[in-house]
């Protein structure tokens, strides 16, 4: 399987990317906390370690790391935004077996 992103999220990427001024892609990863067991965690990709996973969606390289891709494998990210003040990247994950009430954690 793969990580893809939406043209949507890929978009929002390249644009933070530009601003950076500096960056391979979008690092994407998990750890543990919350109620439920894992949480996201994202952030710039500036370098590709020897264990990591690389896919490309939309033109954008997408990095995980090999232990948290079983937990994630197969998600798709999109970037949604509700009003001005809220937006952000959601995550559909095939292997999500629940989440918290909060959205914020979930197991697999």
């Amino acid at each position: 399987m793969a990580i893809t992103l939406t043209e949507a999220a890929a978009h929002h990427v390249a644009r933070m990317l530009e601003q950076r001024g500096t960056g391979l892609g979008l690092r994407l990863s998990t750890r543990k906390s919350g109620c439920s067991g894992f949480a996201y965690a994202v952030d710039y990709a500036d370098r590709i370690e020897d264990e990591d996973q690389v896919f490309e969606s939309h033109g954008i390289k997408v990095v995980v790391d090999g232990e948290s891709l079983a937990r994630i494998d197969g998600t798709e990210i999109d970037f949604v935004r509700s009003s001005l003040l809220n937006q952000g990247f959601e995550f559909r994950n095939p292997n999500v077996t629940a989440q918290c009430g909060c959205g914020e954690s979930f197991s697999v």
